[in-house]
């Protein structure tokens, strides 16, 4: 699928601001542009943005009912209930449990953690949780990263005398469930500044709401943020505002002194002696924590995530390790069958949107399965299998689709459904299928833009190869972490040519390794262009290119130095 490279512009206000910003911060002007298009325009916001303060976190009890869940949370500690901390079974899920866990257990006993099957249990709250907590005489739930729809279920609970408190960031129905408090910085009457924290970042304000109350030191806080900082990456929140912050100090603790537990997957990722990113928890240290809740418990993540001994977490992120990559084979087997299934069918090859069923699906990797096919395909995708004798499913969105609306639209033939913009999960029965996938294939043909319907790369700036200097970079590199809302600038060069030592690398000679020039200046540029070995002949013909990418560093060989990681490229007529 060809890529559209779509150039965003400044307005002449803007242009304003960047000239403006490049000569109060004295950095070049494409870099102050950079900090424009990400809405900075004041040498203040700027500070803000390059030095990120735990003294820029707001007020946790500017978030409805905080005041309610830190007096039952104290009362609860003060008389010794049973407290049980229950969360999904994703990254966001199991490091919130890990969290709030590790944080109680140094002050009380009475508190343990449940995580739900997904195969038996499904997403979110259950009654065989529920019953669970009733028969072992707890009195107290602390559910994150679910439960903001469980109306009924606590209505259950409550009647069997236990309390919740509900930590999630899902979209809430108009009914809030009749929990003692529900923090969601995204519920109608909240006024939380900022609306778009991780499961585990709502945990956290808990905390530190608790923390302030109580009169406990924020520093007590500090060592808990490295599982921030996976949550806030695996679950693709934007990395703004607060979440930046919290990002940027969990980064930090993961970094210089991470737990036992979190070391030891970092151990088994191979990544031991790196600077971690937010790119290494997307791309490898999350996927390995998911795989249990995929193929088998995810409990065992938790186990992990609160170990204070290595070596027990070292056994338990290998056993993880092997999980995820049963889990690969299995998603790679599904998604080859379904990308079939698509293009052998005309009918379903020329919809807008995806809707797939196979009963025999396994229900652990439908989500990822749905995103290939949304990358495959460029379209909102859904995967359902047979669970618990309904299809349940997963969907993936493309980008500035709301996958969420869309499937609300069709929620009288749903029996549950929950997420965000770009991702859900739902609940239907089989006879409802045919419908529902009308249905919603009507709602993305009507409301689908022509641009969201093909993949586009967006371009920040033009850049000649004379202003990638030095402290251009030392510069760029301060913009990090990057995620939503903060990605990684992408640029263009137009019209370089090979230098003459450009090759072709790789076991099947499938990259491009590169060496380039343009005509602004003498620099050679060194890039890898992954999977793009056609253009090798380009190169050798001394054929003018453009070329979009990404600024790296790269550490090969113990030295330190700049390389283009090249996304696309296109040849000049």
């Amino acid at each position: 699928m060809i890529n559209k490279w779509v150039y965003r512009k400044l307005t002449k206000e803007q242009e304003e601001e960047r000239n403006r910003l490049a000569e109060d911060l004295s950095i070049s002007p494409i870099l102050a542009q950079l900090l424009v298009q990400r809405g900075i325009t004041t040498y203040e916001d700027a500070r803000k943005f390059f030095r990120p303060d735990l003294s820029d976190l707001h007020d946790p009890f500017l978030m409805a009912d905080m005041d309610k869940a830190v007096e039952r949370l104290t009362k609860a500690m003060q008389h010794n209930e049973k407290i049980l901390i229950y969360g999904d079974y994703d990254v966001d899920g199991t490091t919130s449990v890990s969290l709030v866990y590790k944080f109680l257990k140094q002050f009380i006993s009475n508190v343990d953690f449940y995580i739900p099957d997904r195969y038996t249990e499904g997403y979110g709250i259950s009654i065989k949780g529920i019953e669970y907590a009733a028969e072992n005489g707890f009195s107290l739930i602390v559910a994150l990263d679910c439960g903001i729809k469980a109306v009924e279920k606590i209505k259950y609970a409550t009647s069997l005398g236990i309390d919740f408190i509900i930590c999630d960031h899902h979209t809430p129905d108009a009914v809030l469930p009749p929990a003692v408090a529900v923090l969601d910085p995204k519920r109608d009457d909240c006024n939380y500044p900022y609306k778009h924290l991780s499961g585990c970042g709502v945990g956290f304000k808990l905390l530190q709401g608790f923390s302030k109350v109580n009169n406990l030191e924020f520093s007590l806080l500090l060592p808990l943020l490295d599982l921030v900082a996976l949550s806030i990456a695996s679950d693709i929140v934007p990395i703004t505002g607060e979440n930046r912050v919290l990002a940027y100090y969990g980064l930090k603790q993961l970094n210089s002194s991470p737990s036992v537990g979190v070391k030891a997957i970092v151990d088994v990722c191979g990544l031991s002696d790196k600077d971690i990113t937010i790119s290494d928890i997307v791309f490898k240290i999350g996927p390995r924590i998911n795989a249990s809740g995929r193929m088998k418990l995810a409990s065992e993540s938790v186990q992990l995530l609160v170990s204070r001994d290595y070596n027990f977490a070292k056994e338990k992120g290998e056993t993880i390790n092997e999980y995820n990559n049963d889990r690969k084979g299995l998603d790679k087997n599904i998604t080859d069958e379904a990308i079939s299934l698509i293009k052998t069918n005309e009918e379903l090859n020329n919809r807008k949107s995806i809707v797939l069923y196979n009963p025999d699906w396994h229900k652990g990797v439908i989500g990822i399965v749905a995103s290939r096919l949304s990358e495959e395909f460029y379209r909102p995708s859904i995967v359902l299998t047979k669970s618990n004798g309904v299809a349940s499913g997963s969907a993936r969105s493309v980008q500035g689709f709301d996958l969420y609306k869309a499937i609300e639209s069709c929620r009288d033939l749903l029996e549950n459904f929950g997420g965000h913009m770009y991702a859900a999960g739902l609940s239907i029965k089989e006879e409802n299928i045919p419908e529902f996938s009308r249905r919603f294939e009507e709602y993305v043909n009507e409301n689908i833009l022509e641009e969201q319907t093909f993949p586009q790369i967006d371009v920040d700036a033009v850049l000649q190869f004379q202003d990638i200097t030095p402290k251009f970079f030392r510069v760029l590199k301060q913009f990090a972490p990057f995620g939503p809302g903060n990605m990684k600038p992408i640029f263009v060069s137009k019209r370089v040519f090979d230098y003459g030592t450009s090759r072709l690398v790789g076991r099947e000679q499938e990259h491009l390794k590169m060496e380039l020039i343009d005509s602004s200046s003498e620099n050679v540029m060194n890039g890898i262009a992954f999977g793009m070995y056609e253009y090798n002949e380009h190169l050798k013909a001394l054929t003018p290119l453009d070329i979009c990418y990404t600024v790296e560093e790269n550490n090969f060989g113990g030295s330190s130095n700049m390389q283009l990681m090249v996304r696309d490229i296109k040849v000049t007529e």
